[in-house]
Formats: C-alpha cells, structure tokens, sequence
C-alpha cells in the first residue's frame, strides 16, 4: 500500500507498507495487519484490526491497536452505498471516521479523518491505496 500522512500546516509523509486480511474465528470475524516497517516511530506501525458482525446492530464491532505507539481506536463499522465507513473514538478521545472507499477485488482507498467534537469538520489525516499483489490468492488458483 502506498500511505499518505497529512500533518498540521500542509505537510505531507509518504511511504509504502503491507496489509493483509484474512478471515478468523472459524470464520466469524476479519482480521488484518497493517505495517508500515523501517520508519522513526511514529511513522512505524505495526497494527491489528479486529472486526465482529453484530446481526443486532447490523453492523461491525471493530477494535484497532497499534501496540508500538500505544494507538486503539473503537468503532462501530457499516456499509454506506459502496463504501465501508466506521465511527468511533481513538485513545486521544478524537472522534475517527475511517471510509473504505473504491472497493474493488484488488484493491480499495481508506481514508481516515478526525475531529474533536460533533460540530467541527473532519480533517483527513492519513489515506491508503492498498492493491493486491497477489490477485490469484482471491480465488485459491496457484
């Protein structure tokens, strides 16, 4: 994946990672791994992302954790026409909104974006473009 980190002032970091998803739980929740290898912290990350369905909710419990910059997030995750938007709160207290956007089989935009209360506007502070490197994997093909 290709990351974009918007700072304050117009600043930007860019730099290259790896996520990968995988189905777990006997097939009852998502799980995936980002990493973000061979940066000064806090541009290295190396974190999980836990997503359960909940049929009463018909939406997603989604728990994040970075542990090596001590970063968690708690949202709750629902389909919103063709993208995946999650909201919470993330250890600063912060309200996240992270949106997958332009899903596709190989590959998808994740946006994340932030604000300190309900009347300020979400400010977009970091941005993934993930692709597969391994389309045949999709369908078990060798």
């Amino acid at each position: 994946m290709d990351t974009v980190h918007y700072l304050d002032g117009g600043t930007m970091q860019k730099w290259n990672g790896e996520c990968h998803f995988g189905w777990v739980l006997g097939g009852r929740a998502i799980q995936d791994v980002w990493i973000r290898p061979k940066r000064p912290a806090p541009s290295t990350m190396y974190g999980t992302t836990l997503r359960i369905y909940d049929p009463g909710i018909d939406g997603w419990h989604i728990i994040w954790n970075d542990p090596l910059n001590q970063d968690y997030s708690r949202q709750i995750g629902r389909a919103e026409g063709k993208d995946i938007v999650q909201l919470g709160e993330d250890s600063r207290g912060l309200k996240t909104r992270w949106r997958f956007t332009e899903i596709t089989a190989n590959g998808f935009h994740w946006i994340g974006e932030e604000r300190s209360s309900e009347s300020d506007p979400w400010q977009t502070t970091y941005e993934h473009l993930a692709r597969r490197t391994n389309p045949e994997a999709r369908s078990g093909a060798k």
